[in-house]
């Protein structure tokens, strides 16, 4: 039985008899919200639904996403989450769901089949959930996690978009008013206001709004600039918790290899410190939303064995800091085809079988951003280009917003994720002409719990910083 809707209380967060509730856990990423890296397609989660319709006819596309959003997360799922001393799963989802753009303000009710299945799931094995709009009309940000197929975030700049965001709040929490497991609503996931103010102003509107339905839920809110900075905010709202993001560059292939020396780690706990100033300075309780490294792959990298100890060695420092200043946390992510989850599908499943030429592919063209290995190809075309910009508008990968961005970075995202992905949409989608409902029942079954690796070495460490945090409380 849960003890009451968890609550802000001083900078804890609490439950029904006023116990301080830390949350351990993880983001089912990639499921209600899907990304490239995740599951191994190119571009932009809209463009491969309307690629994969166009190649399988509508009764097959949804006949497969169904059965794929049911075998991605099971029963199974909950209790090996529970089995690691887990307690809160964080749901990423796309507004698309629910709500469409050419037929706005009318709910889908079938957007809550697969939601509500998880959320009594993870309640009946005692685990917290978070909902997250991941993906909010007009693009929050301007990435792809946010279904974005642009550099522009229009959700800023038009206030229907807003509007309607705030709306599909309303009927979100009135339909989860009063459940105890849900520990409540992430507004945004990792906004991008150019402007740093219409972000807290909005935060504003929407727990007004939100409370209007429902009084009790807490409200988890991101840090603006991908949940990374706080310029704008003045105040805390009622019953919040704030929210950053802390990934750590030298768990990326591009970074610093992590050695574990002093410097590093104190480099980690400086950044850590750094992002969470805004929490310190008005006594709130602080949630880290998302952090993780990626891992290296047996089958490609040579390395990989002593790659991926260094990054489960990153990962425990970064869990060491989080103990020690007693936050909640949320790690990217709990399943995916073998980059970065605590499960991966097997590289036996119909599912890798079916997709792994194209993943090599894309993964060398540079078409998404976390699965790119270094590759001279794409490195050669870039390299140029980077340095003619560089030199004929030195601000411009300076100070163009978001400005933790490079120039590298921009070409990055405008060039070769958003222009060139997208237009490896269509053959991506050529991979499953023909099948069957059989062959598409395979090919979703392969995210089932049955059927995926556990990645060991993860778990491990998230096992034991779980039950350290639930002693320590």
């Amino acid at each position: 039985m849960a003890t009451g809707i968890l609550k802000v209380q001083g900078d804890k967060i609490v439950d029904g008899n006023g116990d301080t509730i830390v949350l351990r856990g993880a983001a089912i990423g990639g499921w209600m919200n899907m990304e490239n890296f995740i599951t191994g397609y190119p571009g932009h989660e809209s463009q491969h639904r309307a690629s994969m319709c166009e190649v399988l006819g509508k009764e097959k596309y949804e006949f497969f996403f169904d059965r794929w959003l049911e075998y991605f997360f099971t029963d199974a799922d909950a209790k090996f989450f529970a089995d690691l001393e887990l307690n809160c799963i964080r749901i990423p989802f796309n507004f698309r769901h629910f709500e469409d753009d050419m037929n706005p303000r009318v709910l889908k009710e079938s957007g809550f089949k697969h939601l509500d299945r998880v959320v009594e799931i993870c309640a009946k094995h005692k685990i917290y959930t978070i909902l997250d709009m991941h993906t909010a009309p007009g693009g929050q940000n301007p990435d792809w996690h946010s279904d974005n197929p642009t550099n522009y975030a229009a959700f800023w700049e038009y206030k229907d978009h807003q509007d309607r965001t705030v709306w599909l709040w309303k009927q979100i929490a009135a339909r989860y008013k009063g459940n105890p497991w849900v520990a409540g609503y992430n507004p945004l996931n990792e906004p991008c206001d150019p402007q740093h103010v219409r972000l807290p102003a909005f935060y504003e509107r929407v727990e007004k709004e939100i409370r209007e339905v429902d009084p009790d839920h807490i409200l988890w809110l991101d840090g603006n600039t991908f949940a990374m900075e706080w310029r704008g905010f003045d105040k805390v709202l009622p019953n919040c918790v704030y929210s950053i993001h802390d990934y750590a560059a030298m768990g990326f292939p591009f970074g610093e290899r992590y050695t574990g020396t002093e410097t590093q780690k104190a480099t980690l706990e400086r950044q850590y410190l750094r992002k969470v100033d805004f929490m310190n300075e008005h006594k709130t309780p602080i949630w880290n939303g998302e952090f993780g490294p990626v891992y290296a792959n047996p089958q490609i990298d040579g390395d990989a064995a002593s790659i991926n100890q260094e990054r489960y060695n990153l990962l425990g420092e970064q869990l060491r800091i989080y103990d020690k200043y007693q936050i909640s946390w949320s790690i990217w992510l709990y399943k995916d085809v073998g980059l970065q989850g605590m499960l991966h599908t097997s590289p036996h499943s119909k599912w890798n079988q079916t997709i792994q030429s194209f993943l090599e592919k894309k993964n060398l063209l540079w078409l998404d951003a976390w699965g790119r290995r270094p590759s001279e190809g794409p490195k050669a075309a870039l390299k140029p280009l980077i340095e003619w910009i560089d030199k004929v508008n030195p601000i411009a990968g300076r100070e163009t917003y978001p400005t933790p961005w490079n120039t590298e970075r921009h070409l990055l995202r405008a060039v070769f994720q958003t222009f060139l992905a997208a237009s490896f949409s269509d053959d991506f989608a050529e991979l499953f002409r023909g099948m069957d409902e059989a062959d598409l029942d395979a090919l979703a079954h392969s995210f089932h719990f049955d059927e995926c690796v556990q990645r060991e070495g993860l778990n491990e460490i998230l096992r034991q910083h779980a039950h350290l945090s639930r002693e320590s409380n």
